[in-house]
């Protein structure tokens, strides 16, 4: 590994712990300030100052590093979610915390000064240690981010393989700067090519030893299940001569199977490859969020729903709702209900798929399927329990007989509700993308539900209205395989 970059992680881990040390501190003392100036429950007793707490916020403040530390958060990773670091951050405070309280009674058992250590204090020291090291980790992001951009810390890598996988790779790198990749070019058993995604090739797998060394590679990521583990193996072999941290993408066997697990039969092993979280009692807990999720929804939203319904009958003629069948759980129709955004005469040259800038959008339905408020009916399907808010996105009954005929286990989605918006929705495949990768996604967050995750995607896909660009990236070719463009036609307003 590039020895300036090993350093700079260096450097980032131990500004990172030395930042979070000073906002457990900070917030100690502004849990004693604050505790000073309000009398609650009761007014404080005797005035302690504060330098008598010096050992509780010693022992606070390494009670926390030692809770973070167990929960990885030094590890610096290339992307993180602001959902994760919440959830981490919060249960390493608060374990930190109770850590705390308990070792400072032993600790000062026989000290006047923890006998009058306020629970209110602790109390305020907890939630403002939670804030102020949310606060403190988002700025450092923020710096690595902004040197990142500026060259500090890239890592030089190269891709190895050949077929769509590979170029869904490089897409993907190339459409990821913020992951801190500087793709130097693939490397590639064909003769004939020059260049892969826009990236030049370098070479045959032979070559990779000389280009390790050469080119003072950081990273090696090899993307060829299609070529087997035989083969993958021996570039692996290329690759041990240096230095060099190894990625390998995982052929189908391994995507579709995230989390596999040992069973037995009897004695004899087996290898449990698809076990669905959803199911006995925690689709009664994913039910009573979807519940109490809509039902909230449309009383706050009912104001802006009301809004859009009188603004759309003033711009075109027409129904309010748009309302068309869709397959749901079981492959089961259902009526499902959108805010209507194309003109009343959409159809009048045959049905079709929307895309962007479709011209049979109305330009108040072009603003609210920007938002995405065209889909705030779907709250209602979700109340009535025909939708989730979390989950696969519904297609309708022509296109399910199509795309089960071509994508693998693609009516495996049918297994669980539809969602208005999914963990393929909010990695950027939405609208006219990819059916198969979609399926991918789908698949996987079927087989790794949490209520957890659901929260995640909920708060990530509130978080992408707000910051949705302008302008939408254009499609990696690898993904565009299969397309219902590409074949017989039907109306989609998704």
């Amino acid at each position: 590994m590039n020895m300036s970059n090993q350093r700079l992680r260096t450097i980032y881990s131990i500004s990172l712990l030395l930042l979070d040390a000073l906002m457990v501190a900070v917030a100690f003392v502004l849990a004693y300030q604050v505790r000073a100036q309000i009398d609650w429950p009761e007014p404080l007793a005797i005035n302690v100052p504060l330098t008598a707490y010096t050992g509780l916020l010693v022992v606070q403040v390494i009670s926390v590093i030692a809770a973070l530390f167990f929960y990885r958060l030094y590890y610096i990773p290339r992307a993180v979610s602001r959902v994760d670091q919440f959830y981490y951050v919060f249960a390493a405070v608060s374990i930190g915390t109770l850590v705390a309280v308990a070792v400072s009674t032993f600790l000062f058992k026989n000290d006047r000064v923890i006998l009058d250590y306020p629970r209110a204090m602790i109390v305020y020291a907890w939630i403002l240690a939670i804030i102020l090291l949310l606060l403190g980790r988002l700025v450092h992001q923020l710096l690595r981010t902004a040197l990142r951009n500026r060259g500090w810390g890239k890592d030089r890598m190269i891709v190895v393989g050949t077929g769509d996988m590979a170029q869904a790779v490089v897409q993907r790198i190339l459409r990821s700067p913020y992951l801190g990749y500087e793709l130097l070019g693939v490397v590639n058993g064909a003769k004939n090519d020059t260049e892969i995604g826009g990236v030049p090739v370098l070479g045959t797998p032979e070559d990779l030893p000389t280009l390790i060394e050469e080119m003072a590679l950081d990273e090696v990521i090899i993307a060829m299940p299609e070529k087997g583990h035989r083969e993958t193996v021996r570039v692996i072999s290329y690759c041990e001569r240096g230095r060099v941290t190894i990625k390998i993408f995982p052929d189908v066997f391994q995507f579709v199977t995230s989390q596999a697990s040992i069973d037995e039969l009897g004695g004899l092993p087996l290898l449990s490859v698809r076990d669905y979280t959803l199911r006995g009692y925690l689709l009664i807990f994913k039910r009573l969020m979807d519940f109490l999720g809509s039902a909230v929804g449309l009383v706050l939203l009912s104001p802006l729903m009301l809004l859009i319904a009188i603004a759309i009958k003033l711009e075109s003629p027409g129904p309010v709702f748009f309302v068309q069948e869709r397959m749901g759980l079981d492959a089961k129709p259902f009526r499902m209900i959108k805010f209507r955004s194309m003109r009343r005469d959409a159809e009048r040259d045959g049905p079709g798929w929307t895309t962007d800038n479709d011209p049979r959008q109305t330009k108040l339905g072009t603003f609210i399927r920007k938002i995405e408020a065209d889909e705030l009916p779907n709250l209602i399907n979700v109340l009535l329990g025909e939708m989730s808010l979390v989950g696969p996105r519904p297609e309708q009954a022509h296109y399910v007989e199509q795309f089960r005929e071509t994508v693998p286990r693609y009516m495996d989605r049918h297994q669980e509700k539809g969602g208005m918006t999914g963990w393929a929705q909010v990695n950027g495949l939405r609208g006219d993308t990819s059916i198969a990768e979609r399926t991918k996604y789908d698949l996987w967050y079927m087989e790794n539900w949490s209520i957890l995750l659901d929260i995640k995607i909920v708060l990530r896909t509130l978080w992408q209205i707000v910051e949705r660009k302008s302008r939408k990236e254009p499609l990696p070719e690898p993904l565009q395989e299969i397309r219902p463009s590409d074949t017989p036609s039907a109306t989609s307003q998704d």
